[in-house]
């Protein structure tokens, strides 16, 4: 069976942020690593949509975790700013799987962050690593669908 390209119905993901003041430096900007936490928090909602809601993963110990980010900073973001951040299911293999965000700044439609990470479920305390959900096959494109 071939693996990859998920199909049009998979889940994704839209949620707001209002950049804070916590969330910028000296200059009223958005500091990078603040982008990755609303990417924290946007996959934590695609999670859930994919039957990892924060109380099954502490009750199963069954955790998603990232194993690559990849991040292009397109813009920068302000003090107070209102951010739409968008994520989905990008890819699905035998052990891991992709989600992609998108940050926009509706007020002007300005793209600020593209983001790809990588995942993979591991179980603990043994950090072993599982095949994905079987549940999660409804999500992969037929093979003629991926050419």
């Amino acid at each position: 069976m071939m693996f990859g390209m998920v199909s049009s119905d998979a889940p994704r993901i839209r949620t707001e942020v209002q950049v804070m003041f916590f969330d910028t430096d000296c200059a009223a900007v958005v500091h990078n690593i603040a982008y990755l936490r609303f990417i924290e928090i946007a996959r934590t909602l695609l999670a859930e949509d994919l039957g990892l809601g924060l109380a099954q993963m502490a009750q199963t110990r069954k955790y998603p975790v990232v194993v690559r980010t990849e991040i292009d900073y397109r813009r920068a973001a302000q003090l107070g700013d209102r951010l739409l951040v968008e994520g989905w299911l990008d890819r699905v293999e035998r052990v891991r799987f992709w989600c992609a965000f998108r940050i926009t700044r509706p007020s002007d439609e300005a793209l600020i962050v593209e983001c790809r990470q990588m995942l993979a479920i591991i179980e603990m305390p043994t950090s072993r690593l599982l095949r994905l959900p079987v549940e999660w096959d409804k999500f992969r494109r037929p093979i003629a669908e991926n050419c």
